[in-house]
């Protein structure tokens, strides 16, 4: 019953913000490097900012309260950069910031040295932007987080509980309500910044979490098949020269919806199924293999990164 009431919350919050963001004139104009052609309305990805106070008003905690700070951080000052722009020094700032509180969450001070606390600070900032950077074309985001999320609920109900079903639930039915209005032909709406690097917040907090109580980095392959993507192409800009942190068009799937003329949808479904069955072959194969099937599938996802530059050259 909690969960109907949720969706229930979602889908009016959601509405309501539509009508927020058309009054004051919110949106995302497409440009040169943009992989859409209409104007969209902008930020619907606040929805992933809703499940995060729900889930504190009904699993009150310290810990909860720590989260909420932190996601209100780093979606706050996203939703700003989404209507006016910020520098980068200042998302930076309250990025660290919002990090500090998923540190605090996880007990991470006084446990672990600060040599891994500051990789840790590098390493989960980065995961940030790179999901960030990946939002792009219609469903990506939130069809990549549900890739991200169920393999995390099964692990959390069958292999080592790391946290309450709740606090991975509540985002999984977020993305469920923001899919429905942004995996369209036409989208109603973009997850903008706030959507994004909000659900990107809750998803390093979870995977936090799972690496502490697993005491294994290897988790950080329900993250591989953007983690490919992201590393490929920033590798690729280094050698053409270009600046990294501009927007660019290079990702594999911007070639294959923008270059290819694939149907967005269907490129964010090979992103989902692509990372769901590495999650899945993750969990059932490195008991017996160990790192080695995280090895084969990013020696796999590279090769097929690769068929980028084959397509790049038939355009």
């Amino acid at each position: 019953m909690i969960y109907l009431l949720v969706i229930a919350l979602l889908f009016v919050a959601e509405l309501l913000y539509f009508r927020i963001a058309d009054k004051y004139n919110i949106i995302d104009k497409p440009n040169e490097r943009s992989s859409h052609t209409r104007i969209t309305l902008r930020g619907g990805g606040i929805i992933y900012w809703v499940p995060a106070l729900l889930y504190v008003l009904f699993n009150p905690s310290e810990t909860a309260g720590w989260f909420l700070t932190g996601i209100t951080l780093m979606a706050g000052v996203s939703f700003w950069d989404d209507i006016k722009g910020l520098g980068q020094k200042i998302r930076l700032l309250f990025h660290l910031l919002a990090m500090t509180c998923a540190f605090y969450l996880a007990n991470v001070f006084g446990v672990y040295p600060w040599w891994a606390i500051v990789i840790g600070y590098i390493v989960f900032i980065g995961i940030v932007n790179a999901y960030n950077f990946m939002d792009g074309v219609n469903g990506i985001t939130g069809l990549y987080t549900l890739a991200v999320l169920l393999p995390m609920l099964y692990v959390n109900n069958c292999v080592r509980t790391f946290t309450e079903n709740d606090f991975l639930l509540f985002p999984l039915l977020a993305s469920v309500v923001f899919l429905f209005f942004n995996f369209r032909k036409q989208a109603k709406c973009f997850a903008g910044d706030v959507g994004s690097v909000g659900i990107a917040f809750w998803i390093v907090t979870l995977l936090l979490l799972l690496i502490i109580k697993t005491q294994s980095l290897i988790w950080i392959g329900f993250l591989l098949v953007y983690g490919v993507d992201t590393v490929c192409t920033i590798l690729h800009r280094l050698y053409l020269k270009q600046n990294i942190m501009e927007a660019h068009r290079l990702h594999f799937y911007q070639i294959l919806g923008n270059e290819c003329k694939m149907d967005h949808r269907k490129v964010s479904l090979i992103y989902f199924t692509t990372q769901l069955i590495c999650s899945t072959l993750i969990i059932t194969l490195y008991p017996t293999l160990g790192w080695w099937i995280f090895l084969v599938l990013a020696v796999t996802l590279v090769a097929i990164y690769g068929m980028k530059f084959r397509l790049m050259k038939q355009k």
